[in-house]
């Protein structure tokens, strides 16, 4: 009998021990399991982040300025920056940098881009920069195809000490933007604004010239990102808008960002948060009060009302952000023929070539950016008119289409179909194309975003290019 009592004594010991393990086995297990649901939900919540820098680039010596004839600027009315995004999906990191300067050849871009290859890894395709278009900036680099259509205005040797800091600040403030990513929300919305006026004025003999034309095509839509910290406190804005940065005409002579360095202080004072602002399809676009020979004339100011006010308008409007965001970028390469005639920059090898039928042909960079399924925005380095981006909008199948101009440098003027026989300035000074291009890049364009951009496994394929019967080869 004492035997079995011990044997069961033992036996509940025994028990009571495994019990016990097994309650901390599972403990430990639920701990786990808690631990990782947090860690989780701390990933998700920074799935998406974003940065913003802003530096200023505006120079302390006389610059020559670009925009206009030949000219050296005397004094600051306003200072000029560098602003940069990055975003990152967790997957992917985009660069895009906005700079208060009127141009930069193809070439510029090429070097950044490489150096910023070579240094930090980031891929070509996701460093996009544009610039505000202000004819108040010093220049920036080699002249380009500006040097070929008008080359009386560089005889004067290139600066190569402003363009190697434009180069080294954009480089700084990347490294800087890439350190300070933060967990963010992004937003997205329309806002409208009637700071804009057709330029191409069309006289009783059919002829075209740089004027006022309140009849003819524009685009006054505001494409608007809201960037924000998870707090909800913002972050940054993003607005695209097409618009001359010339309110200042030939006889100002000192450094300014025009009205999208105005507008942009503005927004950013009112918003408590940086305005990057981006460029649309201007070319045959300017602000409604133009070319003045001081600021006061130009009503430069006014512009703070006319289009700063309609994008924090733009701003209180977005009501929802999402802290969930996808980034796929694509590119595309379209061959087209060259305008007979025409000589091509040393400098731009990489945007010409031959066919085999002997066709000389530009070869036109086109981007692209989804942002989950709603938001399409794509680029070129081209000041393009207005009518050919708002076609590509209409038929595109994303509810927000976003055109980013004079991105990545620059190559000339693209007009419209129908304003080729009118002639002008944009049709026989300063573009490089034919008149079938217009309707090729439309075509082109909304074929892609009908098509590739859908797909996000597609649209990372390695660059493409289209030849001008718009069939799609594999480089």
């Amino acid at each position: 009998m004492e035997i079995k009592l011990h044997y069961f004594q033992t036996h509940m010991i025994r028990v009571k021990e495994i019990m016990i393990l097994l309650i901390l086995v599972l403990f430990c297990l639920l701990s786990i399991t808690t631990s990782a649901q947090k860690k989780s939900v701390i990933s998700s919540a920074r799935g998406f982040r974003a940065s913003i820098i802003k530096i200023n680039i505006t120079p302390d010596k006389p610059k020559q300025l670009l925009g206009y004839g030949p000219r050296v600027s005397t004094g600051v009315y306003d200072s000029i920056y560098h602003r940069i995004v990055v975003l990152d999906d967790g997957t992917t990191q985009f660069f895009l940098v906005s700079s208060d300067v009127c141009l930069i050849s193809p070439s510029e871009y090429d070097y950044m881009a490489s150096i910023l290859q070579k240094k930090l890894g980031i891929n070509p395709g996701n460093f996009w920069w544009t610039v505000t278009h202000t004819h108040s900036a010093p220049e920036v680099g080699a002249p380009g195809l500006l040097g070929v259509f008008l080359g009386d205005r560089y005889e004067h040797p290139v600066d190569t000490a402003y363009a190697s800091f434009i180069q080294q600040s954009l480089f700084n403030g990347i490294v800087e933007a890439q350190k300070n990513l933060t967990p963010a929300r992004m937003g997205v919305g329309w806002g409208f604004s009637q700071a804009n006026i057709n330029r191409r004025a069309i006289d009783i003999d059919g002829k075209g010239s740089i004027g006022l034309n309140p009849d003819g095509p524009v685009d006054r839509r505001i494409g608007l990102i809201r960037l924000e910290k998870q707090d909800g406190s913002p972050l940054a804005l993003i607005a695209n808008y097409p618009i001359h940065g010339t309110v200042m005409g030939g006889d100002f002579v000192e450094i300014s960002g025009d009205a999208p360095g105005v507008v942009s202080e503005y927004v950013e004072q009112k918003a408590g948060a940086p305005l990057v602002f981006i460029n649309g399809a201007a070319g045959n676009l300017a602000p409604i009060y133009s070319v003045y020979p001081d600021a006061k004339s130009g009503h430069l100011s006014q512009f703070k009302v006319l289009l700063g006010d309609k994008i924090l308008d733009a701003n209180k409007n977005i009501h929802s952000t999402l802290d969930s965001i996808k980034l796929v970028t694509g590119a595309i390469t379209i061959e087209t023929p060259l305008r007979p005639n025409l000589a091509w920059p040393s400098d731009m090898k990489n945007y010409t070539g031959v066919t085999k039928d002997n066709v000389t042909i530009v070869k036109l960079p086109v981007r692209f950016l989804k942002i989950n399924n709603d938001v399409a925005i794509w680029s070129t380095p081209l000041e393009l008119f207005c009518e050919i981006a708002n076609t590509i909008r209409e038929l595109s199948p994303f509810p927000y289409t976003f055109y980013y101009g004079y991105t990545n440098g620059w190559l000339g003027y693209l007009p419209s179909a129908d304003q080729w026989k009118y002639g002008g300035y944009e049709v026989d000074v300063v573009s490089p194309f034919t008149p079938v291009m217009s309707n090729q890049l439309i075509e082109t364009v909304a074929g892609y975003l009908q098509g590739e951009m859908r797909s996000t496994q597609t649209i990372n394929h390695p660059n493409k290019k289209r030849n001008a019967n718009s069939k799609l080869n594999d480089d």
